[in-house]
């Protein structure tokens, strides 16, 4: 499945730690976006892996999946790279 992650983490410590998690998963394409594609079994973990760290009466982090068809026509205006969803990732 192919998604955006996106987050507001309001401390640094924490913010460097769901950045580095979510870095194993899928690429950075803006500061606290991530494009990640995963099955539902890795998907579970790396939000399991979130869980752990984040506090959530601080922190904020959505999931948003993206179709096949929709992830197709995503277009990029200005900076910005174009990542290949059949690029595989190792979690370490």
């Amino acid at each position: 499945m192919n998604m955006i992650v996106a987050y507001d983490i309001a401390d640094e410590r924490r913010l460097a730690r769901i950045a580095k998690i979510i870095c194993d998963y899928g690429v950075r394409v803006q500061k606290s976006i991530f494009e990640v594609t995963v099955d539902s079994g890795i998907f579970e973990e790396m939000k399991a892996r979130v869980e752990d760290v984040i506090v959530p009466e601080e922190d904020g982090v959505k999931y948003f999946p993206l179709c096949g068809r929709c992830a197709e026509t995503v277009e990029i205006i200005g900076q910005g790279i174009f990542t290949d969803p059949d690029e595989e990732y190792y979690v370490y």
